[in-house]
This record gives structure tokens, sequence and C-alpha cells, in this order.
């Protein structure tokens, strides 16, 4: 009894003494993403189809974007150009696949300084691929994201309300709007 007892006890302490512990890999792969994007907004009437616009950001994996860049490409009365025009802010989140698929969100917002009260707010799903492995942090390649916009306040001009839908490319050779 004392020996059943005994290997009992040894069993008990082996399974123990292998919790807490993992020698298994992590099979994540860290993204990445930098540089110039361009959107490309359909819909909106007046100077709510004026909106098109180029940004630069980066972003690891999920959480909100570093945005080193933003302008639109026509001046409009919703917005002004310039350092001091607007402030952006948004968030994403890539998730990637064990084949190099890159899936997830993206988040953008455009708020008006001058004039005042208007915001331009991009919702989309971000598609690319990823060049990491389990021990590298790549870098999104091809990155494509298509979503929804709407302009809300229409401060100054009635006319800058509307909604419309958005591509919006990793550089701009990548992009086309059919």
């Amino acid at each position: 009894m004392k020996k059943l007892a005994l290997l009992v006890l040894l069993a008990l302490e082996l399974a123990v003494g292998g919790c807490g512990s993992s020698n298994t890999s992590s099979t994540t792969t860290n993204t990445s993403t930098s540089g110039n994007w361009e959107a490309l907004l359909t819909g909106g009437i007046g100077e709510a189809s004026k909106l098109n616009f180029t940004t630069g950001f980066t972003v690891t994996n999920s959480g909100p974007l570093n945005i080193t860049s933003f302008g639109f490409f026509n001046q409009g009365a919703c917005f002004a150009n310039g350092i001091n025009g607007s402030t952006e802010s948004g968030s994403a989140t890539l998730v990637t696949s064990s084949t190099d698929a890159v899936t997830g969100t993206l988040t953008f917002t455009v708020t008006s300084v001058t004039p005042a009260g208007n915001t331009l707010a991009l919702t989309g799903n971000l598609t690319g691929t990823s060049s990491g492995t389990t021990t590298t942090t790549g870098t999104l390649s091809g990155g494509v994201v298509s979503g929804t916009w709407t302009l809300t306040g229409g401060q100054g001009d009635p006319s800058c309300t509307g909604s419309g839908t958005f591509v919006m490319c990793q550089g701009s050779d990548t992009c086309t709007v059919t």
C-alpha cells in the first residue's frame, strides 16, 4: 500500500510540476505598417465630395495610429489644408494568419479646426500581406482598406454633411477605383 501511495504522490508531483511552464513557441506573427496611404472617397455632394486625402502613419498589430502626415487633395469649405486646418486620429487592428494574409479593421477621424466642428469619420476592413515570421515583425504590403465614411457638422457650409464609401491604399500605385 505504501508503494502505491508513493507512486500516486510521485505521479501527482510530476503533473503539478508541469503546470505553469510551457516550452511551446508563439505562433503569432507581428505585422507593422508605415508610410503613405491614399484615401479615395465616393459619394457626398458639393463640398462633401472633395474629401480625398493622403496620410502617413505607423502601427504594429493593433492600437492607435501614429499619424506622421496628412493633407487633402482639394482644399474645400469643410476643412482648411495646412498644419492648423484639422486634427487626425485613428486606430487599426492587424491580424496575421499562418499564410501571411493580414486582415483587420481601421478607423480614421479628421476633425476640422478651421472651420470648427466638421468631423470626417472612416471605418473599414483592412487586407494585405505580411513578410513576418513568428520570430520577426513583418511589414504589411499591398494594404487596402475599404469601408464607409460620414461627414457631420456642416459648420459654415450646409453641404459639409454626407456619407459614402471609400478605399484607402498603401502607396498610391496599389489602388484603383472602378
